[in-house]
């Protein structure tokens, strides 16, 4: 939806301003549809996939002004949660990701496997009524969405992050800079990230951004209405992102590339 969303927005050059506030604008548009309707898909009252027909998203972008930013915040979650991708030499790819929610998930260790229970459940709700209201045999709401994008040219793009209420708005970053702007994989998970809201590690609910940002970005957000918060250069709380492109076809056919997280302690590899 951030993506979607954003595409119906005036065309603006990576990193400056105009990017910035339109994904960040997009997202809010975004979480707010989220948090009214996302759970459980056999107790949804909506269908999912309207969420990201043209229509609907040019009317959630109809909405954003351009020179003033939505209100914020909206109450947050917290989070423990790891990515990982992988592409084998015929292409086959994977895109995984792995949570037990918390730092100790729910505390509870299995004593015949070892294996530490998810902590989902607390994202139930115990008021009557509520859309994720507690149920049985329902399943919890939750922020995991490993990502994988085939584009047009063959190349498959497996890419994700940890960070709670961040994930979709690293992803946003990393596919904005790599297929629409055509930035270098690295450099779209190197370059500076920012996070609307609150997630693991932080308790603010400001968009950060990191100081590597161009001051002139900065200061343009800052006039929009954005409660800005600069970060370190490179935060952790900005997540831990990968990415893994195969390509298919042309010059660069059979070709791997892999891009690593320099704010975190993952690696890229190839064995």
């Amino acid at each position: 939806m951030i993506l979607g969303i954003a595409e119906q927005l005036p065309e603006a050059p990576a990193e400056s301003f105009g990017w910035l506030h339109g994904l960040v604008e997009s997202t809010k548009r975004a979480f707010v549809v989220r948090d009214r309707h996302v759970g459980d898909p056999l107790y949804m009252t909506i269908d999912p996939a309207a969420m990201l027909e043209k229509a609907s998203l040019a009317k959630l972008a109809s909405g954003i002004d351009m020179q003033q930013a939505m209100p914020w915040p909206r109450p947050a979650g917290a989070g423990d949660t790891v990515w990982l991708g992988a592409i084998d030499s015929e292409g086959t790819a994977v895109s995984f990701i792995q949570s037990i929610y918390w730092e100790f998930g729910s505390g509870v260790v299995l004593p015949s496997t070892g294996v530490l229970w998810q902590n989902r459940g607390v994202s139930f709700s115990l008021e009557p009524g509520h859309h994720n209201v507690l149920k049985p045999g329902r399943r919890p709401f939750h922020t995991i969405q490993p990502a994988m994008a085939l584009l047009n040219d063959g190349r498959v793009l497996p890419y994700g992050t940890m960070g709670g209420e961040g994930q979709p708005q690293t992803q946003s970053a990393i596919y904005s800079r790599y297929v629409v702007h055509g930035m270098g994989l690295q450099q779209a998970i190197t370059s500076p990230r920012w996070l609307l809201g609150r997630t693991w590690g932080a308790e603010s609910t400001t968009l950060k951004l990191e100081s590597r940002f161009d001051p002139g970005v900065v200061a343009a957000m800052r006039n929009t209405g954005h409660e800005v918060e600069l970060m370190g250069p490179f935060e952790e709380a900005m997540g831990h992102a990968g990415a893994l492109v195969f390509h298919r076809s042309g010059a660069r056919a059979g070709l791997i590339e892999g891009a690593s997280d320099p704010r975190s302690d993952g690696r890229a590899a190839g064995f």
